[in-house]
C-alpha cells in the first residue's frame, strides 16, 4: 500500500549556500470508487483511510446516509494486468434494500468547482439529494473566541504537514470545542470526506451540534459536503466561493470564512454565532 510520506533528492539553497539532501513530501496516488462493480470517481488522494474516503465521497453524493446503508468496502485484487493488487481501487457494496442512484456523468459533474453548471442547477443538485435539514438543527450558539480558538487546535494536529507542509486538513468540534477528529490529505475535499466517512461508519450521522473546520478556502464542494454530512456550521481560514455563499444561506448552514486570529468574517446562518458578544459601538 502506498505509504502517506516519500523521500526525494532536492538541492537546497539558504542564503547562497547550495547543498543536496533528502526531502520529505506528501504522498499522492490516485484512487478509483466503484459502486455495485462500477466505476464512479477517480480522486487524486493521500494513501490511508481510503474506506473512509469511499463512504464520506458517497455521503456527499446522496447515496449513503447512516452506516446501515452500507454492506461493505473492499480493495480490489487484479486491479492490474498481472494481477496484483495495488491498493488504489475500491469497490463499494450497499446494504440490501438501498436504492443504486442513477450514476451518471451530469448527475456527478456538480460536484466540481469547473464543472460549468450554472448556480442554480448546483444548488437544486444538493437540495434535491440532502437527507437531514440544517436549518432544522437544535441551535448552536458559538462566541466568536471560541471560533477563534480552533485554527491553532486543528494546526496543533497535524501531525504530518508538520513534516511535508503540503497537506490540508479538516477537523470536526463540537459545539464546546472539543476536537472530534481531524483528517490529513494532498486534497482538502478529501480529508473532508474521510472526516465524514468515518463517522458515518460509527453511526454518528447526521453530525448535529458541530463544527467543520477546513484549513483552506470554503468552496461549493465542501459546503455541499458539510449540508450532506448535517453538519450545521462550516468555518474555513480563507475565503468562501460566492456559490458556497448561496449553497449557505439556501440551506440553513452556518458559514465563517477568514478564521485567523481574532478575525473573522460571517456569510451565512449568523444566527449560530454570538455577534453580541462581539459587538461594539460604530
Amino acid at each position: 500500500m502506498g505509504r502517506v510520506t516519500e523521500r526525494r533528492r532536492v538541492t537546497r539553497i539558504r542564503d547562497g549556500v547550495v547543498s543536496a539532501r533528502p526531502d520529505t513530501l506528501v504522498a499522492e496516488e490516485p484512487l478509483e470508487i466503484r459502486l455495485g462493480g462500477k466505476p464512479l470517481a477517480i480522486t487524486m488522494r493521500t494513501p490511508g483511510d481510503d474506506f473512509a474516503l469511499a463512504a464520506g465521497f458517497l455521503v456527499s453524493e446522496g447515496v449513503l446516509a447512516s452506516a446501515q446503508d452500507l454492506r461493505t468496502i473492499v480493495y480490489c485484487a487484479g486491479a492490474t494486468e498481472d494481477g496484483s493488487n495495488t491498493y488504489n481501487v475500491v469497490d463499494v457494496s450497499l446494504a440490501e434494500g438501498v436504492e443504486l442512484p442513477d450514476i451518471t456523468l451530469e448527475r456527478n459533474v456538480y460536484t466540481t468547482s469547473s464543472c460549468g453548471l450554472c448556480g442554480k442547477a448546483s444548488l437544486d443538485a444538493v437540495r434535491t439529494t440532502a437527507r437531514f435539514a440544517i436549518a432544522d438543527d437544535p441551535p448552536v450558539r458559538l462566541s466568536p473566541e471560541l471560533l477563534a480558538r480552533l485554527p491553532d487546535r486543528l494546526r496543533a494536529a497535524q501531525r504530518v504537514f508538520d513534516r511535508t507542509g503540503g497537506l490540508h486538513a479538516a477537523a470536526l468540534f463540537s459545539e464546546d470545542g472539543e476536537l472530534l477528529d481531524v483528517r490529513e490529505d494532498v486534497g482538502r475535499h478529501n480529508a473532508v470526506d474521510k472526516l465524514i466517512g468515518r463517522a458515518l461508519r460509527d453511526g454518528r450521522l447526521p453530525l448535529s451540534r458541530t463544527v467543520l473546520l477546513v484549513s483552506g478556502r470554503a468552496s461549493f464542494e465542501l459546503a455541499q459536503k458539510a449540508v450532506m454530512a448535517g453538519v450545521p456550521v462550516l468555518a474555513a481560514v480563507s475565503a468562501p466561493s460566492s456559490l458556497a455563499v448561496d449553497l449557505a444561506a439556501e440551506t440553513g448552514l452556518t458559514l465563517v470564512g477568514f478564521l485567523r486570529g481574532s478575525s473573522m468574517n460571517v456569510y451565512a446562518g449568523e444566527h449560530r454565532v454570538a455577534l453580541e458578544a462581539a459587538a461594539t459601538p460604530g
